[in-house]
């Protein structure tokens, strides 16, 4: 579990597929060396587990179905990444709950602003935008961020300078690429009332029995 809130900028020094997986190597200067073997870091919002330790780089190991998800197939040496190792347990949530599991990507359609604040606008399919709410939260490359609005085909989110100093979405330009993670509460809620096609749709009559 993360909050969103980006801890340092990445670099990735080696990423190749072994038989049945993806190896990355990253270079975290000071930190990979307090990392454990098992720890969960969130490489640009996509949860990995440490394999292996070599000084200021750490591996990752990752599935071929999370390089189809995301953006990382197109991954090489030298391209920065964002970090932020799991929250603990009683720590403070000042983003919002992050699991790390990438629903897709999104494309950035537009940047305005002044050179210190931005609106970005992301395009994406319906079934993402499904999931986004207007002052909702979203995370975009692992960072959590507030939805200004949302449309049938895109949404916007604000950058203040902070965020644009501290990761990489500062460096974004129109037509880049940005992993998407839409908030959990919304999906647990279209789970429970079945608007995946999958559940069952509960009444207004028993909501109100559950308690809402």
């Amino acid at each position: 579990m993360f909050t969103g809130l980006v801890e340092a900028v990445g670099t990735v020094r080696a990423f190749h597929r072994t038989d049945a997986v993806y190896l990355l190597s990253i270079e975290w200067p000071g930190t990979a060396r307090e990392l454990v073997l098992g720890q969960s870091v969130a490489v640009s919002g996509v949860c990995l587990s440490v394999v292996a330790l070599h000084g200021d780089v750490f591996d990752v190991e990752m599935m071929p179905e999370t390089a189809e998800r995301t953006w990382f197939s197109g991954l090489r040496p030298g391209i920065s990444v964002n970090l932020e190792r799991a929250m603990t347990l009683g720590s403070r949530l000042d983003g919002h709950l992050v699991l790390g599991h990438v629903d897709g990507t999104a494309v950035l359609r537009r940047l305005e602003g002044s050179e210190r604040t931005r609106v970005a606008r992301f395009g994406a399919v319906p079934d993402l935008l499904r999931g986004i709410v207007s002052k909702g939260s979203v995370a975009i490359d692992g960072v959590s961020l507030t939805v200004v609005d949302v449309s049938d085909s895109d949404f916007s989110v604000g950058l203040i300078p902070t965020t644009l100093a501290s990761c990489t979405l500062g460096r974004m330009r129109t037509g880049s690429v940005v992993n998407l993670e839409t908030d959990i509460l919304g999906k647990y809620v279209e789970r429970l009332l079945g608007r995946s096609g999958r559940g069952t749709r509960l009444s207004i009559e028993e909501l109100k029995d559950l308690g809402y």
